[in-house]
């Protein structure tokens, strides 16, 4: 199972990036590229702050253009991510926000999570700039992805994506 998620490509604000730009540079230049779980856990607690939380607080802050608060756009959205629901994966709880998309997912047997993120984001991207009537780059290219590895981790990450409800996002609770 995975814990997908990914945003607009204009979801943070200039000055963020230049501050998640700078930050990454001083970590690299400090601890290199190694794997963070090598590292002693306040270091791991300090990685996870700085590219996580920090990223995630910004996101549901709600910058950028928020298509995903256009009605018929987050139909399509929604949509999409149930297309093949049953048929190459299971999808879990959900949420999709103004700027970014929240998913539990697990691909069935021979299907990859990188196809079914190719399924979503380049279909999704064009029909929602057709919607919004606007083109260009849609979606960030890079999304971030976790294996939940235990119950207690699925917990956390369906209790993270039901707590968008109260930022106004579309949340769709689905049981395993």
């Amino acid at each position: 199972m995975h814990f997908v998620t990914w945003r607009q490509a204009d979801s943070l604000a200039q000055v963020q990036l230049i501050e998640l730009s700078k930050d990454r540079a001083a970590w690299i230049a400090t601890y290199g590229m190694q794997d963070i779980f090598h590292l002693p856990i306040d270091v791991q607690r300090e990685y996870h702050w700085l590219f996580r939380v920090r990223v995630e607080r910004w996101l549901d802050s709600g910058a950028g253009s928020c298509a995903l608060r256009d009605p018929e756009a987050r139909q399509m959205m929604r949509d999409t991510l149930h297309h093949f629901d049953g048929e190459r994966y299971q999808l879990g709880t959900f949420a999709i926000a103004g700027n970014h998309v929240h998913v539990l997912v697990v691909p069935f047997p021979g299907i990859d999570l990188s196809s079914i993120m190719h399924s979503w984001k380049p279909y999704t991207a064009k029909a929602i700039n057709r919607i919004i009537g606007r083109t260009g780059s849609f979606w960030k290219t890079e999304n971030f992805d976790h294996v939940v590895r235990s119950a207690v981790h699925l917990a956390k990450y369906e209790g993270y994506i039901l707590r968008h409800v109260k930022q106004g996002a579309y949340v769709e609770e689905r049981a395993f």
